[in-house]
């Protein structure tokens, strides 16, 4: 697992036994962050750590006034993966949910997914049912897509959201009410088995943002551990706080991501020669993304 030694570091729990901790990864979000902790108090946490990744706007300081308890580590910004990897190192719990600032936990959520996670040794990761604030169901688990399902989503996903590819990718068709075995969840909020990201070296820190949690999955399910959804619990995420500035290099930073996973994974050997088809399609999304981005605004009235 890669970690980068932290600049600060302030103790947190202590001795107490650690079962579930949750960490916290943020980047110039401390309102989010802030009131990501304070819905933290009752989710049955016995360690929170905050992970400030670089940030100019006093996140970190906000974090340890706002939960004096916590465990504070700051870094540069090395992002999501690689700050949640020195998130999990710094405890010893036997689970550790993962979040992002933009999250809020109900009452019991924490403790709630470890339970399912004791209970069912098997599973590597656990993916909680995710909600919009105004209670719209994020599609948070999704399938591996096939090269042509991936192509035609990326062709049409953003102006034909509910394209049959689209749709199988997402798994939109399934009601998100029972537990699936699934082949990966966001990592927006997904509670993890110590045991198995230990074995299989935690999140890829060549990922600086996005995949990162499709890697990992990918790399659990490869080893044997299975990655499940279960509406165990709701966790509300607002999305996007962190990227809502910086769109365009995001929707460039996340074809870069794209390309490393399917390059791994979809174009060896004899589908080698599939690789530049790839990065064509991954060229003619990021380009529509930001078209479509710019239009959006002017059609909302932004610059």
């Amino acid at each position: 697992m890669s970690a980068v030694a932290p600049d600060l570091v302030r103790p947190g729990t202590g001795d107490a036994e650690v079962r579930v901790a949750v960490v916290v990864v943020v980047h110039d979000t401390r309102d989010d962050l802030v009131a990501c902790l304070e819905s933290l108090r009752d989710a049955g946490a016995d360690q929170i750590v905050v992970v400030d990744s670089g940030s100019s706007d006093g996140s970190a300081a906000a974090a340890q006034a706002a939960d004096p308890d916590a465990l504070v580590l700051s870094l540069p910004n090395v992002g999501f993966g690689q700050a949640a990897n020195t998130g999990v190192a710094a405890s010893s719990a036997e689970v550790v949910v993962l979040a992002n600032a933009d999250t809020r936990f109900p009452p019991g959520s924490a403790k709630a997914m470890r339970d399912f996670l004791v209970a069912r040794p098997e599973v590597g990761v656990l993916g909680p049912l995710i909600r919009f604030p105004d209670g719209r169901l994020q599609l948070s688990a999704r399938s591996f897509p096939s090269i042509g399902q991936a192509l035609a989503h990326a062709a049409f996903g953003l102006f034909w959201p509910q394209n049959p590819w689209t749709r199988a990718y997402r798994l939109s068709d399934w009601d998100h009410r029972s537990e699936r075995v699934v082949d990966w969840v966001s990592g927006a909020c997904m509670a993890v088995r110590r045991q198995a990201f230990d074995a299989v070296g935690g999140f890829d820190a060549r990922y600086f943002m996005f995949v990162e949690d499709v890697d990992l999955c990918a790399r659990m399910g490869e080893a044997g551990w299975l990655v499940v959804f279960s509406p165990v619990t709701e966790i509300l995420h607002t999305v996007g706080g962190s990227v809502s500035r910086v769109r365009y290099r995001m929707a460039v930073e996340h074809a870069r991501s794209l390309d490393r996973f399917f390059g791994a994974r979809y174009a060896r050997g004899r589908r080698a020669a599939l690789r530049p088809l790839i990065r064509l399609g991954l060229v003619a999304w990021v380009l529509a993304a930001m078209a479509w981005t710019a239009l959006r605004g002017k059609t909302h009235g932004h610059a």
